[in-house]
């Protein structure tokens, strides 16, 4: 992970930030001096994830919040509004996989929940965020996709058909804002990474075969630092 502090000065707001690539990316975000509101469900993971943070010199905020609740992240909003005037950067990385399974079996509540946690909690964070992304003097939003979003795969139906609508949502609201204000839309792809969710997709396959979750936050710090062209998107293999 980067030591250098090219994000001092900068807020960053990571969705899924308790474990895999989203706690590696708000460490690595931390590290490279921004100020990373972390937030997920669980209090304890990201007490575990802040202590990582403000171990290397790092600042970090917790804010627990289900995204599965009404309004939850309206007001996650709100109350980060009332206390930054911008927010630099927004790493949607929360996402929820339901059991693989072929199409017709598909288990009801799970694929509502994949629908809540990885298509509705995302518009809602768009629009929750916009004017404090807008407000940013070059805002950027970085939403972490999967591949069988764009290449649908068998078995993979409940997830793939919430990561399509995922990546609409994200090239839309790219599209939109793209001429409106700096703000700066990319869609990153992680490729086979080391995190308890491919550990169910892949239950034979040996974790130490794959990338860790830090590679990946090292990328996205290095598109936060660097920059990138809106409809941005590329797979990290």
């Amino acid at each position: 992970m980067t030591d250098s502090k090219l994000l001092f000065g900068q807020t960053a707001l990571v969705t899924g930030a308790s474990r895999g690539i989203g706690a590696a990316t708000a460490i690595a975000l931390a590290n490279a001096g921004a100020h990373v509101i972390i937030t997920a469900r669980k209090v304890k993971e990201l007490e575990a994830v802040e202590d990582q943070i403000h171990a290397k010199g790092g600042t970090s905020t917790i804010a627990p919040v289900d995204m599965m609740e009404p309004d939850a992240i309206s007001r996650l909003a709100s109350a980060i509004a009332g206390r930054w005037d911008t927010l630099d950067l927004m790493v949607v990385s929360a996402a929820y996989l339901p059991e693989l399974t072929p199409l017709s079996q598909i288990d009801p509540k799970q694929f509502n929940t994949a629908i809540l946690t990885n298509v509705v909690a995302t518009q809602a964070l768009l629009a929750g965020f916009d004017p404090l992304l807008r407000r940013a003097k070059a805002g950027k939003v970085i939403g972490l996709t999967s591949s069988v979003g764009a290449d649908p795969r068998a078995f993979w139906g409940a997830y793939g058909s919430t990561k399509a609508a995922f990546d609409n949502l994200l090239v839309t609201y790219g599209a939109e804002v793209e001429k409106l204000s700096e703000l700066r839309v990319a869609i990153v792809d992680p490729g086979a990474t080391r995190t308890a969710m491919r550990a169910r997709a892949f239950p034979g396959e040996n974790p130490e075969t794959v990338k860790a979750p830090e590679v990946v936050a090292d990328r996205i710090v290095t598109l936060a630092t660097d920059g990138f062209e809106t409809g941005h998107r590329e797979r990290i293999d």
